[in-house]
């Protein structure tokens, strides 16, 4: 049986992937590099493969950057290989960030390498449905930005939860991306309906950068 062939075997054996339970101030359930190890490596042995990986690093004033190459091996024939290239991943300038790097790139080179599925749910988790239209996102779509915008003190901004991301920023990009991209939109309506919110997170922020700042 050629490598394909086997490789293809165990994508279809593999089985999907359950995702962790959430803990406080998480807006997502991680899926862990344990987890996707454990489903990945018992699809490729039982299949005759193993995988064999090579990293390359690339260190910044701010963060590190880890690059995996899995290269899965026939076993009964080692020279043929499958490569799987270019998996990333980024982590800060301490002790444990080439480590995490280092599981974060091989998790995902593990996902692509045999499409593995990730959900809630090991039998339904999978049956993805739309998201539920509302008039504020038929309105973003079509260009009117007059909807209505989320009143002070409800539970549409997780101040807590944008808190907890901020602190948890593993290097200074990340926690940029986090203020200027991701909740851009919820900081500067935080400003002018919720000074108190918005202070908070302001204080988190700039504790954050001063905390990676002096990791340098």
């Amino acid at each position: 049986m050629s490598i394909f062939k086997k490789l293809h075997k165990a994508c279809c054996e593999a089985g999907g992937v359950r995702k962790a339970d959430k803990v406080a101030g998480m807006r997502f359930n991680p899926l862990l590099h344990d987890s996707v190890q454990a489903v990945a490596m018992e699809a490729l042995l039982s299949n005759g493969l193993y995988p064999v990986c090579t990293y390359e690093n690339q260190v910044t004033d701010s963060f590190i950057m880890t690059i995996c190459n899995m290269k899965i091996h026939d076993v009964e024939n080692p020279e043929d290989f499958i490569l799987i290239a270019g998996t990333s991943a980024l982590g800060n300038l301490d002790k444990f960030g080439s480590g995490n790097a280092m599981s974060y790139a091989k998790k995902y080179a593990f996902l692509n390498a045999l499409n593995l599925r990730t959900g809630m749910d090991n039998d339904d988790g999978y049956e993805a449905k739309p998201f539920k239209s509302t008039k504020g996102s038929q309105a973003k779509a079509s260009g009117n930005t007059n909807q209505t915008q989320p009143r002070a003190g409800d539970d549409s901004i997780n101040i807590e939860g944008i808190k907890t991301e901020f602190a948890t920023a593993i290097h200074l990009p990340r926690l940029k991306y986090l203020k200027d991209t991701v909740y851009a939109d919820q900081i500067k309506y935080l400003k002018t309906k919720n000074p108190d919110g918005f202070s908070i997170l302001k204080q988190e922020y700039e504790n954050r950068m001063e905390q990676l700042n002096s990791q340098n």
